[in-house]
């Protein structure tokens, strides 16, 4: 089933749309899965695009799971560099923006067995042909870093889809291009139940929760990207920051307007300024007016220090303390473990493969 037939955009968002009240409420009926590869520092682009919304549905009381997905870092590269090290930081950068380990479940891939074990019957329930159509697929293995298209890279959405049945969630934050994604979650969800199941489903069918984040560019007006080095990571000092908005690129024209379509980076940058102090775009366009692209930029600068001036100051707090960030992420193994083990014990069970 394609995705237009299913979860198409139209509909995706109408359903988000009766989801956001839904969460609002009854949040506890909601269990979400989301996170990110440990390929370096996390930017304004992923803090704008998912982080403060992860943090919001945490605080509105759904359960939230975050994975550090290090095993999907070998989808579009040939090694995992500096691995370890960008662990800890992607950990570190959600203890700063405020998820709270005691409410929220951090884990990592390689850290639960039981489910990267549930990729193997997934596999079974889905073609060569349909991964080979899914669009998200084929976009990753023509950006691939790697000398050759792995299987990883090829079965990459099954294995997004036992990230997220493993425990069960029923809500998926995730941006359009993402949808193809969570087609293959949901249709090896219900073959698994119509083949297994007995007529009681063994695992939900997760719904799509549409990001409504604005388009943010990097400091070279393409997309923003941890490997093209033009973004501004959370780490980063007011001095970085500053350095890198001087250095952005704008346009010709002095009066500053608000036109994303005609003037896509200057219209990043008076995004970039709205968001960060809570205030619309084109007021910040009329408001710097003819003081041009450096008015711009010292307004930029001024609003993206003073918005990351406090997640900055529990960043560098927390990374005092490394061992504080090594039990957060083993405490949330451990629970991860747990659910997952229990989901592969009902997965034997409906297979009649308990023995």
């Amino acid at each position: 089933m394609s995705v237009t037939d299913s979860l198409g955009t139209t509909a995706a968002r109408r359903r988000s749309a009766e989801l956001e009240e839904q969460i609002h409420k009854e949040p506890g009926r909601f269990r979400v899965l989301t996170g990110d590869r440990p390929t370096g520092r996390l930017h304004l682009g992923h803090y704008f695009g998912t982080l403060h919304n992860r943090v919001r549905l945490q605080d509105l009381g759904v359960e939230t799971f975050v994975l550090v997905a290090d095993y999907q870092v070998l989808t579009d590269r040939d090694v995992a560099e500096h691995l370890t090290e960008y662990v800890e930081e992607l950990v570190l950068d959600h203890l700063a923006i405020g998820i709270d380990p005691d409410r929220a479940t951090i884990f990592a891939h390689s850290a639960v067995p039981a489910l990267n074990q549930l990729l193997l019957p997934f596999l079974s329930l889905v073609s060569v042909a349909e991964l080979g159509r899914n669009p998200t697929v084929k976009d990753e293995i023509a950006h691939s870093r790697q000398a050759a298209v792995s299987g990883l890279m090829f079965t990459y959405p099954v294995h997004q889809a036992a990230d997220i049945l493993f425990c069960r969630a029923n809500l998926v934050p995730v941006g359009q291009d993402q949808l193809p994604h969570l087609e293959v979650t949901r249709t090896v969800a219900r073959r698994f139940n119509e083949r297994y199941g007995e007529g009681t489903p063994v695992f939900p069918l997760p719904d799509a929760l549409l990001s409504t984040a604005p388009l943010l560019l990097g400091t070279d007006g393409t997309k923003m990207s941890k490997s093209r080095g033009n973004a501004i990571a959370l780490a980063a000092d007011a001095d970085e920051t500053a350095r890198l908005v001087r250095g952005a690129r704008t346009d010709a024209e002095r009066h500053i307007t608000y036109d994303p379509a005609a003037r896509p980076e200057v219209s990043s940058l008076v995004l970039l300024a709205a968001l960060c102090e809570g205030t619309d775009p084109r007021q910040v366009a009329e408001e710097t007016g003819s003081g041009g692209a450096a008015a711009l930029k010292r307004r930029v600068t001024d609003a993206v220090n003073g918005h990351l001036a406090p997640i900055r100051a529990r960043r560098a707090a927390y990374a005092q303390d490394r061992r504080l960030v090594r039990d957060v992420l083993r405490a949330g193994n451990e629970r991860a473990r747990a659910i997952a083990d229990a989901t592969l014990r009902d997965v034997r069970a409906a297979m009649n493969a308990a023995y």
